[in-house]
């Protein structure tokens, strides 16, 4: 056999030796121990979900708690004073208190001109 040859078979068993030594470290060692991680992480991933909501819940239970007792009266009484005022303008003077008098709506008409509804300037 010629030189060339040899040098050509010497490459090409190196090569698979190589390769065959990193594909079995590859497939023995490696991919079980990151199996292993993988499955710790993933576990630890599904505890943490449990935990972020109790620690939320606690959170605000706590925060709710510790809120004084005039904020919850000062809250509840200035959203009821804004109901009551809404509710006495609607029955007082009707629809028209928050659409508009109809003074109001022939006025905004005259002011657009004699252009027909829906045109407005281009």
């Amino acid at each position: 056999m010629s030189v060339w040859v040899l040098m050509i078979v010497q490459v090409l068993l190196t090569a698979g030796t190589v390769a065959a030594v990193l594909f079995a470290f590859w497939y023995l060692v490696v991919r079980p121990w990151l199996a292993e991680r993988m499955r710790e992480l993933v576990e630890a991933a599904d505890q943490i979900e449990p935990k972020v909501a109790k620690g939320v819940n606690k959170g605000v239970a706590d925060a709710v708690r510790q809120l004084p007792q005039n904020a919850w009266e000062g809250a509840t009484k200035e959203s009821t004073k804004q109901f009551l005022k809404f509710g006495s303008n609607l029955f007082e003077n009707g629809l028209s208190s928050f659409l508009g008098s109809t003074a109001e709506m022939q006025k905004s008409q005259s002011s657009s001109g004699s252009r027909p509804p829906g045109q407005g300037d281009r």
